[in-house]
């Protein structure tokens, strides 16, 4: 299927051919029928993609503050990785969109549904049920494509609580201005509109408005002094797109005492406090599209909120907007200035260039197309060489960022078959499956389970990890999974079960990526001590930095919290290093609410070998402190390592010191490890059992603090 994608790099836009995404539970998967491109938003991202680094910096200085944050901890070269890794993933734009359901597995929605959604401009998109609606018989998809886009001025016009009478002023009269201008009539108010452009002034007065065009130099506060006949008006709804400070500044001088402004656009926010102090002006910033945004449990699990608690959400927006265009009091037929089909997408977008554009329609063909929902698009026009069983063929499951910043190349430069990639909703499979040399990207798991593919990485969320490695033994595949293997003791067991069994009739591998065991210095570290017989003492300082709470890592059913998803690692680290099994443990955790502890304790180990350990994960340090620090302390000496990059030796005749330039903590070497294991024959580079054992210890240690 088709979709638009954009580089935030280069800002190129492209109309891409991408694997249709799978249906899941509680989406819908619809087929678009129109588009809007909506001029204000996605010509920002547009403007901001084809900006050079020192602009993307200038609007961006929160991340600017990241970047040098990260430069302290991780150095130069680690992080001008990451930020271009991060500037070169793909976005999809639109949000949007109309058409016709495909699948549902939503019992408020069929197949063959008209509806509306927020999805992006693609022929085939996948949308959570509260981010759909149904539109009217008497709605054409044309009309009905502006739904979304309606909902966020609507949203913003709830918040300033309009009543019968009042005198308002819309500041900015695009798409949002224009819509909103309407409703505000359709509520009984009187209307000012002010913007720089006399066409879209001029539209505004057709729909019953008074308008200001600043580009005649008229003074909109003198003019919205005589519009409230001297009593200044009762709120301001601003819509606009500026740089600009004076916008709000002269939004609060036409307001009456106590008026209400709310921005719905994007402004300068320099606010001047006696333009507020004075009138005790109410500025409250709208939320898109209203309650539910934002809210992974409204948006993505499909928990809506009850109505006599908030009447209007995401969803209830939509459908009062498609009830306004089904009676008239909404008309947006005289906003459309231009019609695309999607193949003409990228003329679409250069027309965004004029400032007088307004409604940009993208048309999709109305005839079926048997490509329109495969999950599997091919590549690579490369010969298919024939393979020894052994020679590591592999398939991806996953290409978020740990997995397009770290795995994916880590198996490209293990010189191994790069097969297919699979990816959730496709498109950033077909990004990082072009770029790397992969024959095929897919959106369906069950792509991987043929004979041309005999080694499987798995990078998705937690929750997926244990029912993937199972599939993937099952299957006869060698299988490399990103931590955590499992986030259940009962998850843990079914995949033992599974792995023994495939091995009394073959050989398939198992390996956690537990990299930090193949670190420059961990080997140093593991090379040293290894000749002292006595036992070991090891601290380990994990400065792992917070995670907001709403974060998926947090949620037990699907990121395990931080203790399974990364501490397993420390858990791991420090069994490998002692050489001995884990004994016993115990942690203490800061503080009495659960919800703030897990992340905030210190776990000690004790090994067969009389050896102990502490590792301190905490969450609450300072972030330009080292991320993680190890010592080591034995028969008189010690090494201490700070972020992979710099290690001491005290005690040594014939070790000082180790440093690197560039911060490594054995992701390749790991990778590497496994496919050479594979392509020589030989078994899984960590014991079987002490990935086991390092797992089960990890769900312990994490279920006796919940």
């Amino acid at each position: 299927m088709k979709q638009i994608l954009q580089n935030l790099s280069s800002g190129e836009t492209t109309v891409t051919e991408v694997p249709c995404p799978q249906i899941t539970d509680g989406k819908i998967l619809i087929r678009t029928s129109k588009s809007l491109v909506s001029a204000g938003t996605e010509r920002m991202l547009i403007d901001f993609g084809k900006a050079n680094i020192i602009d993307k910096a200038r609007q961006q200085p929160d991340k600017v503050k990241m970047v040098l944050n990260k430069i302290k901890t991780d150095g130069v070269i680690s992080t001008v990785d990451a930020v271009r890794s991060k500037l070169d993933q793909p976005i999809s734009l639109g949000y949007c969109n109309a058409g016709v359901v495909l699948e549902t597995t939503v019992e408020d929605f069929a197949i063959g549904d008209r509806v509306v959604s927020n999805g992006s401009h693609a022929e085939v998109v996948r949308v959570a049920k509260n981010l759909c609606a149904k539109i009217p018989d008497n709605v054409e998809d044309e009309t009905a494509s502006f739904t979304v886009l309606a909902a966020v001025g609507l949203q913003g016009i709830r918040l300033l609580q309009p009543t019968i009478g009042e005198k308002i002023v819309v500041f900015g009269l695009g798409l949002v201005g224009l819509i909103c201008v309407q409703i505000l009539r359709a509520n009984g108010c009187k209307v000012l509109g002010i913007d720089f452009d006399p066409k879209k002034c001029e539209l505004a007065r057709n729909f019953g408005v008074e308008t200001v065009n600043l580009q005649e130099n008229q003074d909109p506060i003198f003019l919205a002094n005589i519009f409230s006949n001297g009593n200044g008006v009762d709120g301001v709804l601003v819509t606009a797109s500026s740089d600009s400070d004076l916008i709000m500044h002269q939004a609060a001088e036409m307001c009456r005492q106590r008026a209400r402004i709310i921005l719905v656009g994007v402004v300068g926010l320099n606010l001047q406090r006696d333009d507020f102090y004075k009138k005790e002006i109410t500025f409250q910033v709208s939320a898109s599209y209203g309650p539910g945004r934002y809210d992974a449990n409204y948006e993505e699990i499909g928990n809506d909120y009850p109505i006599g608690f908030v009447r209007w959400t995401e969803q209830r927006n939509f459908e009062a907007v498609l009830e306004m265009m089904s009676n008239g009091t909404l008309d947006v037929k005289a906003l459309i200035s231009h019609q695309f089909e999607i193949d003409k997408a990228v003329e679409a977008y250069s027309a965004l260039s004029d400032p007088s554009s307004l409604g940009i329609i993208l048309s999709y063909p109305k005839s079926k197309n048997s490509n329109l929902t495969n999950s599997n698009v091919f590549l690579s026009n490369k010969d298919k060489v024939e393979k020894e069983s052994l020679l590591p063929s592999v398939g991806i499951i996953g290409s978020g960022n740990y997995a397009s910043r770290v795995l994916i190349p880590s198996f490209k430069a293990a010189k191994c078959d790069l097969e297919t990639l699979v990816s959730s909703g496709g498109v950033s499979g077909i990004h990082h499956a072009s770029k790397n040399g992969f024959r095929s990207t897919s959106t369906n798991i069950s792509d991987l389970w043929n004979e041309k593919v005999n080694t499987v990485a798995i990078v998705t969320r937690h929750n997926f990890h244990a029912n993937q490695v199972i599939e993937a033994l099952s299957n006869g595949k060698n299988t490399f999974v990103e931590k955590p293997l499992a986030l259940t003791l009962e998850e843990l067991d079914l995949i033992d079960k599974t792995y023994n069994k495939v091995n009394k009739s073959s050989t398939v591998r198992l390996m956690v990526g537990f990299n930090r065991r193949f670190a420059p210095h961990i080997l140093k570290i593991k090379d040293l001590i290894s000749a002292k017989k006595s036992p070991k003492s090891i601290i380990m300082t994990i400065n792992a930095g917070s995670i907001p709470k709403d974060h998926w890592v947090h949620d037990k059913n699907i990121g395990g919290g931080r203790i399974i998803g990364e501490g397993c690692h420390f858990v791991d680290l420090m069994r490998y290093l002692v050489g001995y099994s884990i004994k016993d443990f115990h942690t203490v955790m800061i503080g009495k609410s659960p919800d703030i502890r897990e992340d905030k304790v210190s776990i000690s180990l004790t090994f067969e070998d009389g050896s102990f350990g502490t590792i301190h994960y905490l969450a609450n340090g300072a972030n330009n402190y080292p991320k993680e620090r190890i010592e080591v302390f034995c028969e008189n000496s010690v090494l201490k390592l700070d972020n992979y990059r710099n290690l001491k030796g005290y005690g040594f005749s014939n070790f000082k010191s180790m440093k690197l330039f560039k911060q490594d903590k054995g992701q390749k070497a790991c990778v590497r490890a496994f496919i050479d294991a594979i392509r020589k024959g030989q078994v899984s580079p960590i014991p079987y059992s002490e990935l086991i054992e390092a797992s089960k210890i990890s769900i312990k240690i994490a279920n006796s603090i919940q």
